[in-house]
């Protein structure tokens, strides 16, 4: 697969309702509310299609956000994901795949990369645009991500908030049934938790144990998720 960003598939795709016939107004289905059991076969069936098998290359999608605001530390996120490889690389295997958005509707996603030095030409072909935050298309694309593809983690990289958050809970909670953790850093500079983010999603709670002896961050993390 290609690295080159694409623009993902629309989270909210809904087929268009059926003509109505002449003289008659279209009537909308009736809603019917998910039994606990239906939701609890989607959550089965999710797992069984993105097992973390033993020894399989951990996958983490790396979120960030490219509106205008972050133009003055953009360069500083380009380095914070070397530093996410170089602790990978240290216990294990890690791909990622890059999804950031920008603009009035515009939000992209690479392929998975194994290749540091490919991601990092990727970055610096992104310009920051002005525009509103798209993070429900972030935690869209993750879920996606994670049934197809086991996603161990979630990062995203970002300064503001402007959905509702009834919505983004919704998402978020999605992620959680999947048991995908999502690790949301308000732009700074500690970067000891992203390297920490990443050893989780190399090696799992092991990975991030093992470093926790070692690292503040990663203590600080695994306190975070308890």
């Amino acid at each position: 697969m290609s690295g080159e960003p694409t623009q993902p598939k629309s989270a909210g795709a809904v087929p268009s309702a059926q003509k109505s016939e002449p003289g008659k107004a279209g009537r909308l289905p009736e809603a019917t509310p998910s039994a606990s059991e239906d939701i609890a076969a989607f959550v089965a069936k999710a797992r069984a299609m993105s097992p973390h098998a033993a020894g399989a290359r951990g996958r983490l999608v790396f979120a960030l956000d490219a509106t205008m605001s972050r133009q003055p530390t953009w360069d500083m996120a380009c380095a914070l994901q070397a530093d996410m490889f170089r602790e990978a690389a240290a216990l294990g295997s890690l791909d990622i795949r890059l999804v950031y958005y920008r603009g009035l509707n515009e939000c992209r996603a690479t392929g998975w990369i194994s290749d540091s030095a490919q991601l990092a030409t990727l970055m610096g072909k992104i310009d920051c645009r002005g525009g509103n935050t798209q993070i429900g298309k972030v935690l869209s694309e993750a879920r996606r991500e994670a049934v197809a593809s086991a996603v161990r983690a979630v990062v995203f990289v970002g300064d503001a908030m402007e959905e509702k958050v009834d919505d983004l809970c919704a998402r978020a909670g999605e992620l959680g049934l999947l048991k995908v953790p999502v690790f949301m850093f308000q732009e700074g500079h500690d970067a000891e938790l992203l390297r920490a983010a990443a050893a989780y999603a190399a090696g799992g709670r092991e990975a991030l144990l093992r470093l926790s002896k070692t690292a503040s961050g990663a203590a600080k993390l695994l306190g975070q998720m308890k």
